[in-house]
């Protein structure tokens, strides 16, 4: 079942709050708000339910403070080195929001836009459908895209994110969920000791700005490599240059995919105490794994709780960051015509 209620407004109008419930108990919020996933309530696996998801109580923390907590993220997930592309012989200016890049769409991206939003219940699930048109030249981006982000629950305790969109003119397109996880429950310590498998040999090393350098090198024999079941924090502060960087794990991860398309693993993350496990399988190339590295203290959840440094982590299926200045990289070009569709699943367990 579904229900909706008020959750403020911005200048740009009402913001809405929907919470999807299935037939166990589970329950998802949703913000019409950059498409705001707020909360998720899991069981563990002695039933019990906890929020895992970090995120904020108020519609004012959201618009003022949030380091895109459960957003989409959007036009281009991720970060375009310094704001620019060229596509089709033109190049194109980004708002640069991080440092000298641009970051997850700038500015003004998809987080930070409210959705319209239509709710549903068909074939014992319930979700929400929501679309946002962004203009050409929006954020500097070329074409007016028509972008679709769809949420399903079903009976078994898996999110459903179906992503779309179309275009007028050539442009890029990369959009993922931003979501922290945090599978003890939100507010509630480090994620260091959560024991997390990545479905991927092969990772692509960054600048000194997170920027992929363009090398895809393989993570065997290094802090990188999360094939076999490892906790966060095993090695989270090992002498690695890569951690260095970003003070932790902010790296996208090239996935095992073989040859097929559709929905395959690529990601499982066990929390030990709880025994809440977290499953995600996507149709992306890539997968960002992100520590929580920037998470100082100063902000406070939904429960009351303080978020600091590693107190969550995300997990964003997605295309490579900068693929439109790295020829060799998957495309993200998406034209006229074209029907850009992608899937991402979370799907919340127990394990014994």
């Amino acid at each position: 079942m579904y229900a909706r209620e008020d959750f403020g407004s911005t200048p740009e109008g009402g913001v809405d709050r929907f919470t999807l419930t299935n037939g166990s108990g589970t329950r998802v919020q949703i913000l019409t708000y950059g498409g705001i996933i707020q909360t998720i309530e899991v069981p563990d696996r002695r039933g019990r339910m906890a929020n895992v998801a970090l995120g904020f109580g108020t519609l004012a923390d959201y618009v003022e403070r949030s380091p895109y907590f459960g957003c989409v993220a959007g036009r281009y997930a991720n970060r375009i080195a310094l704001g620019r592309f060229t596509l089709d012989g033109a190049t194109y200016h980004l708002p640069t929001n991080d440092g000298p890049n641009s970051l997850h769409g700038g500015a003004v991206g998809f987080d930070k836009r409210i959705w319209a939003a239509t709710p549903f219940e068909r074939d014992g699930t319930v979700g929400l459908a929501m679309r946002h048109t962004s203009p050409h030249l929006d954020q500097g981006y070329p074409g007016t895209l028509t972008a679709t982000v769809t949420y399903t629950l079903s009976p078994d305790n898996a999110l459903r994110i179906d992503y779309g969109a179309t275009t007028d003119r050539p442009t890029v397109v990369n959009l993922t969920n931003h979501t922290y996880f945090n599978l003890a429950g939100e507010g509630r310590g480090s994620i260091e000791g959560h024991v997390l498998r990545i479905d991927a040999g092969r990772y692509t090393p960054v600048d000194a700005t997170l920027i992929p350098t363009g090398a895809i090198d393989p993570v065997a024999g290094t802090p990188m490599d999360f094939t076999r079941p490892t906790p966060v924090g095993e090695r989270i502060g090992a002498d690695f240059p890569q951690l260095a960087i970003g003070r932790g794990y902010d790296h996208n991860w090239v996935l095992d995919r073989g040859a097929g398309a559709g929905l395959v693993p690529a990601a499982t993350v066990v929390e030990p105490e709880s025994g809440r496990v977290l499953t995600v399988l996507t149709e992306e190339p890539g997968i960002q794994f992100y520590s929580g590295n920037l998470l100082d203290g100063t902000l406070t959840g939904t429960g009351g709780g303080v978020y600091r440094r590693h107190d969550g982590l995300a997990l964003e299926t997605q295309h490579f960051p900068d693929s439109p200045n790295h020829p060799t990289f998957p495309t993200t070009v998406l034209r006229p015509g074209q029907v850009y569709r992608t899937a991402t699943v979370y799907r919340f367990g127990t394990s014994r």
